[in-house]
């Protein structure tokens, strides 16, 4: 099953100078990242406990070229230094959801597995099962299910993430996604059978839909061309907003 949104993905040209504007605008605090070198993209992460935030650049254009998802941030960051890149969603049986969403007409692709080498030479290891194509609101779309085995998601990396506090001085989690779109109706029921993802009216009002994963909310309202993402973290003490890297931010309180 779904058990969450696992990670968001912000194409960048330079991950480390993003990072660093986003943890001195925000107070959250970048930690890991690494390199996918079949692929030609690079990264640093933000985690919200199991969920995290994925800045991604490409460091060699032709293997970028050859990859799902390099070409992705190539095509993105040719217009723009930062842009909305994409989600993943967690699934604790990858199989099984495939399976699922394949017999209500899903077109998804088999599973397929992945890696990242981090700088102290760790490797993270996962398999996914992604869309046929991009999505034209969610950008990527994949299902994860991480190896519990291998750096990032042993019992003693996952307790420590858990406790982790950034630097506005309190653990973060990532509470809710809002996806501005053109269309609620047409986007909500494409979402429904490519990722078996059902909405509700939302309490927000203005249209807006909204469908629970895990503890998490992915809202989707109506808007005009030129929309960005609405990012909101629950970290801090303080309400604090900022518009940077191609999406909005929100801070809740924790």
């Amino acid at each position: 099953m779904l058990t969450g949104i696992d990670h968001l993905i912000i194409a960048v040209t330079d991950p480390d100078a993003a990072a660093a504007e986003l943890e001195q605008r925000l107070g959250l605090t970048a930690t890991g990242g690494g390199r996918h070198e079949a692929h030609g993209t690079f990264n640093r992460l933000f985690w919200l406990g199991d969920s995290y935030i994925e800045l991604m650049g490409v460091f060699d254009q032709s293997l970028a070229a050859g990859s799902w998802w390099g070409a992705h941030m190539a095509r993105l960051l040719d217009s723009a230094p930062a842009a909305y890149a994409g989600m993943a969603l967690t699934s604790d049986d990858l199989d099984s959801d495939l399976a699922r969403l394949r017999a209500q007409g899903a077109a998804i692709l088999d599973p397929s597995a992945g890696e990242r080498v981090r700088p102290d030479g760790d490797v993270v290891r996962w398999r996914i099962g992604r869309l046929s194509e991009l999505d034209p609101e969610l950008g990527l779309a994949f299902l994860i299910e991480h190896d519990i085995s291998s750096a990032e998601w042993r019992p003693a990396e996952r307790d420590a993430r858990a406790v982790q506090l950034h630097q506005l001085g309190t653990t973060g989690r990532l509470a809710r996604v809002e996806l501005p779109v053109p269309d609620v109706g047409a986007t909500t029921l494409r979402l429904l059978r490519r990722l078996g993802l059902q909405f509700r009216p939302s309490l927000a009002g203005r249209g807006a839909r909204d469908t629970t994963i895990g503890t998490q909310l992915l809202r989707v309202v109506p808007s005009a061309a030129g929309g960005v993402p609405l990012i909101t973290i629950r970290a801090g003490r303080e309400r604090q907003e900022a518009e940077l890297l191609g999406c909005r931010w929100l801070l809740e309180p924790a």
